[in-house]
C-alpha cells in the first residue's frame, strides 16, 4: 500500500490510465458493434470504412487545439468537458441512426459520420493533454513510466471490449451496448473533475515532501499571445517535424489492429462473433503487459543514451519486429501462429509508444499538450490512411498486402528515427 505522502501522484496517474481506457472503449465499441450493425442499417464495409475515418478526421482536427487549451486551461477542465463529449456522443451512436427521422440510409450514414467525427473532436484532449498533467505531476526520472500507464490504459480497453460488446450484442442489442459503455464516459468524467487538480502545488493532499520529489511545477504566466508565438517556434523545429513525421506509422499500423482486427478474424480465420471478440482481446492483453515494460525501459535508457538516443534504440528495433510479425500473420496457414504473431506484433507497437511520449515532452518545453497534439495529429493521418486504404488493398489484392503496408510504414518510421535519435547533451539524469 502506498504511503499518503507518495500517493498523490499515483492516484492522478489512475485517473489518467482511466481516460485512456474509456477514451478507448467509445472509439473501439463500433469496430465490433459494426459486425450487427452493417446488416441491421444496410451499410456497406466501404461506407462503415468512411464511418470510421470519420472519428480520425475529428480526432485529427482537434489534436492541437484541444493541446493548447490544456497548456493553457489545465488539464482538470479539458479532461473533464472530453468526457462529457464522449458520453453524450456515445448514447446518440445507439440511439439515432435507424429512429423516425434517420431511416434512409443516406441520412442514416450521416448521422454516424457527423456522430463520430464528434466523437473524435472531443476524444482529441487525451493523450496530449494526460501529456501535459504526467509532465506536471511526475517527476524527471518516471515520465516514461508514468507516459506507459497512461498509454496501457488504451490497450487494456480494447483489450476488454471486443469480448464486453460482442457480449451485450448477442445479449440485449447493439443499440443497448453503447447505452452501457457511455456511462464510463460520465463516470471518470465526475472522478475527476472531483479530485484532480492542473498541478501539485494546487492539491490539498499533496506534501512538502511529494512536491520536492516531482519539483513542484507552478502554473506558467504566459499569455495568449505568448503561447501562440511559442506554438509557431515549436511548428519550425526540425526534431518536432521529424518526431511527428514518424508517428504516422503509429496511427497507420495501429488502426488497422483497432478497426479491421476482430473483422479479419472473424471472416478470414473463422471464429465465431463470441469468440472472436475473445480472440481479439490477446493481442490488446500483450501489448497492456508490454507497455509498462517499454516505459521503465524508456526511462532507463534515457539515463544511459540521452533520452533522443534511448528512444531511438527501442522504437527501431521494436518497429523493425512488429512490421516483420504483422507481415508474417497475413502469410501463414496457421490460425494459432497467426494469433500469436498479430498478439506480439501489437505488444512491440506498444513497447515504443512510451519513447514516442517521453520524446515529445522532452522536446516540447512547456508545452507538452502543444507539442503532443502536434505529433498525434499526424499518428492520426496515419490511422486515416489505413483505415481508408484497408478496404481497397483486402478488395483488390487480399490481407496479405494489406498487413504487408503496415510492414512497409514500420520500416518508413526506422528511416525517420535513424535521422532523428542521438544522445543529447541535456541528458534526462536519475533524481536523487
Amino acid at each position: 500500500m502506498l504511503s499518503r505522502k507518495h500517493s498523490i501522484r499515483w492516484m492522478i496517474l489512475a485517473m489518467l490510465f482511466g481516460f485512456s481506457f474509456v477514451s478507448y472503449v467509445e472509439r473501439v465499441n463500433i469496430s465490433v458493434a459494426a459486425e450487427l450493425m452493417m446488416p441491421a442499417l444496410s451499410l456497406t464495409k466501404t461506407e462503415m470504412g468512411q464511418i470510421f475515418t470519420s472519428f480520425l478526421l475529428g480526432y485529427a482536427i482537434f489534436q492541437v487545439p484541444a493541446g493548447f487549451l490544456g497548456d493553457r486551461i489545465g488539464p482538470r477542465l479539458t479532461l473533464f468537458g472530453a468526457a462529457l463529449g464522449w458520453g453524450i456522443t456515445t448514447i446518440l451512436t445507439g440511439l439515432v441512426p435507424g429512429s423516425w427521422v434517420f431511416r434512409t440510409s443516406a441520412r442514416i450514414f450521416a448521422s454516424l459520420w457527423t456522430l463520430r467525427f464528434l466523437l473524435g473532436a472531443t476524444e482529441a484532449a487525451t493523450y496530449p493533454v494526460a501529456a501535459r498533467s504526467v509532465r506536471n505531476w511526475m517527476p524527471l526520472h518516471q515520465r516514461g513510466l508514468g507516459n506507459s500507464l497512461v498509454l496501457a490504459g488504451s490497450s487494456v480497453a480494447t483489450a476488454i471490449t471486443a469480448p464486453a460488446i460482442s457480449w451485450l450484442m448477442v445479449s440485449i442489442g447493439w443499440r443497448q451496448s453503447f447505452y452501457a459503455s457511455s456511462s464510463l464516459a460520465f463516470f471518470i468524467g465526475l472522478i475527476w473533475f472531483r479530485y484532480a487538480t492542473d498541478y501539485p502545488v494546487q492539491h490539498r493532499y499533496a506534501t512538502t515532501h511529494e512536491l520536492e520529489l516531482i519539483g513542484s511545477p507552478s502554473k506558467p504566466s504566459e499569455s495568449p499571445a505568448l503561447l501562440s508565438a511559442s506554438i509557431r517556434s515549436i511548428l519550425r523545429q526540425r526534431r518536432v517535424a521529424l518526431l511527428s513525421l514518424s508517428y504516422i506509422s503509429e496511427g497507420y499500423i495501429l488502426f488497422i489492429f483497432v478497426f479491421w482486427l476482430y473483422v479479419y478474424l472473424v471472416e478470414v480465420r473463422g471464429f465465431s462473433i463470441l469468440r472472436g471478440g475473445l480472440i481479439t482481446a490477446l493481442p490488446w492483453l500483450t501489448a497492456a503487459a508490454f507497455t509498462p515494460c517499454g516505459g521503465v525501459f524508456c526511462d532507463y535508457m534515457a539515463t544511459k543514451r540521452g533520452v533522443l538516443g534511448g528512444a531511438r534504440l527501442i522504437i527501431v528495433s521494436s518497429y523493425l519486429g512488429s512490421g516483420v510479425l504483422l507481415l508474417a500473420a497475413a502469410q501463414t496457414h496457421s490460425r494459432l501462429l497467426a494469433v500469436g504473431s498479430l498478439c506480439l506484433s501489437v505488444g512491440l507497437l506498444y513497447l515504443a509508444e512510451p519513447a514516442f511520449w517521453t520524446s515529445a515532452v522532452y522536446l516540447s518545453q512547456d508545452q507538452a499538450g502543444t507539442v503532443g497534439g502536434i505529433m498525434n495529429t499526424a499518428g492520426i493521418i496515419g490511422g486515416i490512411l489505413s483505415t481508408s486504404l484497408l478496404p481497397l488493398l483486402v478488395k483488390h489484392f487480399g490481407w496479405g498486402a494489406a498487413f504487408g503496408s503496415g510492414t512497409a510504414m514500420a520500416l518508413f518510421s526506422m528511416l525517420i528515427w535513424s535521422q532523428l535519435g542521438g544522445k543529447s547533451p541535456n541528458s534526462q539524469t536519475r533524481s536523487r
